[in-house]
């Protein structure tokens, strides 16, 4: 069974794979458009035969999307994460041009082994479609490429994982029913922190803030809904989080970033960021809203309620609060110790919830 971190990693290069696989079909298509019933290139002399470019060239295809989905997710994503939108897209998509040249002569040389035997003239083949014009304007066609599906992973990134997809599928432009778990995380003493630091060292250290929380997120396969200031709304789907606990495990890994990064915000801040969160599980009714600007938006008394729960931390003195509702559909293992605090009114509800804490003792992330 794969980890949660794979699997959201898994999901994230996939689409790099389709978008090359897709554009490569069309590839092949318009080649055979022009070039018609010649077998051979006209401008090199190389042969052609469309029955094994229609299998190679997307196959070819996907496996460079593939590729270059493992560099951006693995490598290139993190190395230029504080760049400009625009930065990012011109960077790594040079990179990948360069890849995909050495990729497409490699390409070009099979092919060539294939039709001619493996000998000089297909190395001669290859050296003469290298100076050609047709060569660089398949370049240009996967430069096209290229920066499309950067665009699309920058596009996705910036909206939220799993938003772009959805938009595309039409998932929710009718209205959906649905369980989802939430957490809502909000720094302490948020007001304090950004009256000493002021306005724009605060803002700088919310930044870091968010990043270092993200891949705790990330490889427990939550969503992100909103940051309103310094907290921020995470959601999971039934069927995520029951893999592996993941809303539980998230805060806790969360935790761990942020003491990994203590020297960093000691440094540069004067402080350690703390949070406390509250998890809740219910019904909300999920859908697309806005003209100008879309969002998915959620709605349903499960939201008001996970605020109210995470108002109370600081009244029990506790980082985390989690309905008694969530903790029956959760499995913990015997590493988590519940504390449960009893039936608690909260602001604005006339009905008590059943709430608790957890304890961690020998917590793995």
């Amino acid at each position: 069974m794969l980890l949660p971190k794979t699997k959201t990693k898994i999901s994230r290069i996939l689409p790099f794979g389709i978008i090359w696989f897709l554009f490569s079909i069309i590839f092949a298509q318009l080649q055979k458009g022009i070039i018609g019933n010649l077998s051979y290139y006209p401008a090199t002399g190389s042969p052609y035969d469309f029955s094994k470019n229609i299998i190679i060239i997307p196959i070819a295809g996907l496996i460079t999307g593939l590729l270059i989905g493992t560099m951006e997710i693995v490598f290139f994503n993190k190395l230029f994460v504080r760049k400009s939108f625009s930065e990012k897209i011109s960077y790594k998509s040079l990179i990948y041009l360069a890849v995909n040249i050495l990729f497409l002569l490699s390409t070009s040389l099979i092919i060539n082994f294939f039709t001619t035997g493996f000998n000089i003239v297909a190395w001669q083949h290859i050296w003469i479609s290298f100076h050609t014009y047709s060569f660089w304007s398949i370049e240009i066609y996967i430069a096209g490429i290229i920066v499309i599906s950067q665009f699309y992973t920058e596009v996705s990134e910036s909206i939220g994982l799993g938003v772009l997809p959805n938009f595309f599928t039409g998932k929710y432009y009718k209205p959906v029913v649905e369980e989802r778990i939430f957490m809502f995380l909000d720094m302490k003493s948020s007001t304090s922190i950004a009256e000493h630091l002021g306005h724009v060292l605060y803002f700088k250290m919310l930044k870091e803030y968010y990043f270092d929380l993200s891949e705790a997120i990330l490889n427990s396969r939550g969503e992100i809904y909103q940051y309103v200031g310094d907290e921020v709304i995470v959601s999971w789907t039934i069927q995520n989080n029951l893999e592996n606990n993941n809303c539980i495990n998230c805060f806790f890994a969360m935790k761990k970033s942020i003491q990994k990064e203590a020297k960093k915000y000691i440094q540069h801040y004067g402080l350690i960021p703390e949070f406390k969160a509250a998890l809740h599980v219910g019904k909300v009714t999920t859908g697309e809203i806005g003209v100008i600007k879309k969002n998915i938006m959620f709605t349903g008394d499960v939201l008001n309620t996970t605020a109210r729960i995470q108002e109370l931390c600081n009244t029990y003195n506790v980082e985390l609060l989690l309905s008694n509702d969530l903790l029956q559909i959760l499995d913990l293992p015997p590493q988590f110790q519940i504390k449960p605090l009893g039936k608690i009114q909260l602001r604005g509800r006339e009905e008590k919830i059943n709430l608790a804490t957890i304890i961690p003792q020998q917590t793995k992330i």
